[in-house]
């Protein structure tokens, strides 16, 4: 996906973005493309310590964010860093993903559900600051390839999420439909699928990700589910998420991307020429994916037009690269190939 264009930088100098969920995976990918191009995000999350952030900023970037620490459940917390700071887009990324809203669906629903609420209260009473919101949705809020009667699920089917983590997501974009059409406040949710690169150590679709760095270490290491899925390269999500915070559009707009659709055996082969002793080393078990994974994507490309996707074998070859420096530094983290 390309980059905003330099008459969008520099219009953007009186942008103020607050990230929620910095310090996770993409959440982490959007503080390092806005600190590339000159930003100084501020960041919220709960602590403000970052394994990830560290892994992809510089020690010479690392100034450059703001950090503020708050609890996205609580509405005092959100309220005081979009307003002490005069922040004028939030993207908002502050959530747990598929296994921990099952094993605690209360909390899942406190910080997915009841945290993105919190945002969209301070647009509404804050709307001579906040200008837009971007939010993550996710590809979850589908259901499985057979409940869409296979092929490409086309833009307006049916939500039929599988997991509360699924239902959850659904509320939000519910949520944001009503507060503009109730309270004009416009928002864009951003539907992933299984987005891979570094730092991606947690959630369902973190495996391939996994056998990268596994790969990487020369660890063996299976990938638990099979069949079908949407890799999608996390700077193109990233840049996702700011060009639709700088776009503007009014609405409440939903994207769901269409990344390298592929199987999990391609992405086997591909993985196993670019490091071949991969072949030896990963396999791939269990069943496929409950939510499907082909998706049109074209009010996005309505929307944007000239969205270029990274090539798996593009996106792939420099993940291993990030992994290989970070070996050879001795800052690679590897506990999450233990689970």
């Amino acid at each position: 996906m390309t980059d905003t264009n330099p008459s969008s930088r520099i219009a953007g100098s009186t942008r103020r973005f607050l990230v929620t969920g910095a310090k996770g995976f993409i959440g982490a990918w959007i503080v390092k493309e806005l600190v590339d191009r000159g930003d100084q995000p501020f960041i919220f999350d709960i602590d403000t310590e970052s394994s990830r952030l560290a892994a992809l900023l510089t020690p010479e970037q690392m100034p450059a964010i703001q950090l503020l620490q708050g609890d996205i459940t609580q509405f005092r917390d959100v309220e005081k860093a979009i307003v002490d700071n005069g922040i004028t887009h939030v993207l908002h990324l502050a959530g747990i993903q598929v296994p921990f809203c099952a094993a605690d669906p209360l909390r899942g629903a406190m910080i997915n559900v009841v945290g993105t609420l919190n945002v969209f209260e301070v647009a509404r009473r804050r709307r001579d600051l906040v200008q837009h919101i971007v939010y993550a949705s996710s590809a979850a809020v589908f259901g499985p390839e057979e409940a869409y009667g296979g092929g490409t699920v086309q833009e307006g089917a049916p939500l039929l999420p599988g997991t509360h983590y699924g239902v959850f997501k659904q509320c939000n974009e519910g949520n944001a439909r009503v507060y503009f059409q109730n309270d004009g406040i416009s928002s864009a949710g951003i539907r992933p699928g299984t987005v891979y690169g570094v730092g991606r150590d947690r959630g369902m679709t973190s495996g391939p990700t996994k056998a990268i760095k596994a790969t990487v270490i020369g660890q063996p290491y299976t990938i638990r589910f099979t069949g079908g899925m949407d890799m999608q390269y996390v700077r193109d999500t990233a840049r996702l998420f700011i060009r639709s915070a700088e776009a503007g559009l009014t609405g409440a707009r939903l994207y769901t991307p269409r990344g390298n659709v592929t199987q999990v055996h391609e992405f086997l082969t591909v993985l196993g020429r670019i490091l071949p002793l991969s072949q030896a080393l990963i396999k791939a078990e269990g069943h496929s994916l409950p939510v499907a994974y082909d998706f049109d994507d074209s009010i996005l490309r309505q929307d944007f037009g000239d969205i270029n996707d990274t090539p798996l074998e593009v996106g792939i070859r420099e993940t291993v690269q990030i992994f290989t420096r970070l070996k050879l530094t001795g800052t690679l983290d590897i506990k999450d190939l233990e689970t």
